[in-house]
């Protein structure tokens, strides 16, 4: 197998850490499939599930939807399961970030609420099909990725929130001198 790039276990746990549940699909075998996920972390709990393609392809969305807590991998996979499973995620009300760099793996990227394409070893065709590129194809920078935009979002929340508590006043101020003046 290939070496785990070095921040592939950190980044693991960074996602987790904020609540995001990483699920691995990927063409490679059940055994190599297996073995990456738990030394990156991905495999963490007893009853996880490790899926081949023929074995998701026996289970029914709402089995899928069922056992979705505990899916760590989906080994063997075809285009036809990453589409599938973003749209089994997305029908359960899950934000969807999708990861690739294969002409096989656009039609999940399109799917995804957020397709997120490989930019040295991406193909054309996903780079097309992607909402975002990273330019160093690191799992990190995904990372990175959210918690700017979980800050971003806050500062937008509170700036909103402190915006009509502040404006409240002033209307309700004009209002009552509107009620005054009539009577």
């Amino acid at each position: 197998k290939d070496e785990l790039r070095s921040e592939a276990k950190e980044g693991v746990r960074l996602i987790k850490g904020a609540g995001i549940k990483p699920i691995m699909v990927t063409g490679d075998a059940k055994d190599t499939a297996e073995a990456i996920a738990r030394e990156v972390g991905l495999i963490d709990i007893d009853n996880y599930l490790v899926l081949s393609s023929e074995e998701l392809a026996k289970l029914s969305d709402e089995e899928i939807k069922k056992k979705y807590k505990n899916i760590a991998v989906i080994a063997r996979a075809l285009p036809s399961d990453k589409s599938r499973m973003v749209n089994i995620l997305e029908s359960m009300d899950l934000v969807v970030g999708m990861t690739g760099d294969g002409v096989n793996d656009a039609p999940a990227i399109k799917d995804a609420h957020v397709g997120i394409g490989m930019g040295i070893t991406g193909t054309d065709v996903t780079k097309s099909a992607s909402d975002i590129v990273l330019m160093d194809d690191s799992f990190s920078t995904i990372v990175v990725a959210v918690e700017e935009g979980r800050r971003i979002y806050n500062n937008i929340r509170n700036n909103i929130v402190f915006s009509l508590s502040s404006n409240f006043a002033e209307i309700f101020t004009i209002i009552i001198g509107l009620l005054t003046k009539t009577t």
